[in-house]
C-alpha cells in the first residue's frame, strides 16, 4: 500500500538570515533564494531544489544525504563537512571545489557523487570541471574494486562473496590494465609511455632475432630503427609476416586510441 511521503512545498520563499540547527527534511524548494548566509548543522535530507538562487553561501556541517539539485545556482558557496550521500546534480551551477571537500566517504557512493557531477558539468559545458570530475570518479572507481575482491570488511564481503568476488576481480584487473595503457581514456601521456614500451619491446627482438645480439652497437641501431618500423617507413623484409602483422594492428590500436581521446576532449567542450 502507499502512503503520502508528507513532501512539503516551500515555493519562492528566501532565506532573509543565518540558519542553524534546523531541519528541513523532504522538502521541494522552488525557486529557493539565499544570498550570501550562513547555514551550520541544517539538514536538508531527501530535499529537492528546483531553481533555486543560492549564491555565496556557506554550509558548515550541514546534511544533503539524497537531495537532488535541478537547474539551480549554487556558485560562490562552499560547503564544509557535509554529507552529500546518494545526492544527485542536474544542470546546476556549483564549483569544482566540492569534489575536494564534499566527496562522500564510502568509495562506491564517492564514485557515483563525482559521475552525478561529471555529467552536471557536462550539461554546462565546463570542461575543465568535467575533468576534475573524471579523475575523481576514476580514482574512487579503481578504490571500489579493489576492495571489493581484496578488503576483508564485512560489508564487501558479504556483497561481493562467491563467483561475484571473481567477477569483480576481473573487472578490476580490467580497469587496471586499461589504466595503464591509456589512463582509461583519459591520459595521453599513459598511452605515449605504452608507445615507448612497445618501441622497446620492438628493438629488444629486432636486435636479438635480425641482428648480431652479441654487440651493444646492434642494440643502439634497433632502437633508432623501431620507431620507422613501428610507424612504416622504412622496410625490413627480414621480417617475417606475422611480426608485420602485429605491429601494424599495433599501430592502428594506438592511433585508435589516441583519436578517441582527442574526441572525447573535444566532446566536452
Amino acid at each position: 500500500m502507499l502512503s503520502n511521503s508528507d513532501l512539503v512545498s516551500q515555493v519562492d520563499k528566501k532565506f532573509g538570515e543565518d540558519v542553524s540547527n534546523q531541519r528541513f527534511s523532504n522538502q521541494l524548494f522552488m525557486r529557493l533564494v539565499a544570498k550570501e548566509k550562513r547555514f551550520t548543522n541544517v539538514h536538508f535530507t531527501q530535499s529537492i531544489f528546483d531553481s533555486c538562487y543560492i549564491r555565496k553561501c556557506v554550509f558548515d556541517s550541514c546534511d544533503f544525504t539524497g537531495c537532488r539539485f535541478i537547474g539551480s545556482n549554487l556558485s560562490g558557496s562552499v560547503f564544509w563537512g557535509c554529507t552529500f550521500d546518494y545526492a544527485t546534480f542536474e544542470r546546476t551551477a556549483i564549483d569544482n571545489d566540492i569534489l575536494s571537500g564534499g566527496c562522500p566517504g564510502h568509495e562506491n557512493l564517492k564514485m557515483r557523487f563525482a559521475r552525478s557531477l561529471r555529467m552536471n558539468y557536462q550539461q554546462l559545458g565546463d570542461a575543465k570541471s568535467v575533468n576534475k570530475a573524471i579523475t575523481v570518479e576514476l580514482q574512487a572507481t579503481e578504490a571500489h574494486l579493489h576492495k571489493a575482491w581484496r578488503s576483508p570488511e564485512s560489508y564487501y564481503r558479504k556483497k561481493y562473496g562467491g563467483y561475484k568476488r571473481i567477477q569483480v576481480f576481473s573487472e578490476w584487473t580490467v580497469f587496471k590494465v586499461l589504466d595503464v595503457l591509456w589512463g582509461n581514456g583519459e591520459s595521453v601521456w599513459k598511452l605515449l609511455r605504452a608507445v615507448a614500451v612497445a618501441l622497446f619491446a620492438i628493438a629488444m627482438v629486432d636486435a636479438i632475432a635480425f641482428r648480431d645480439g652479441s654487440q651493444i652497437s646492434s642494440y643502439g641501431r634497433a632502437l633508432l630503427d623501431a620507431p620507422q618500423i613501428f610507424l612504416g617507413t622504412i622496410s625490413q623484409v627480414s621480417y617475417p609476416s606475422p611480426c608485420l602483422t602485429l605491429i601494424m594492428l599495433l599501430k592502428l590500436g594506438v592511433f585508435g586510441l589516441l583519436t578517441a581521446i582527442i574526441v572525447k576532449r573535444f566532446n566536452r567542450r
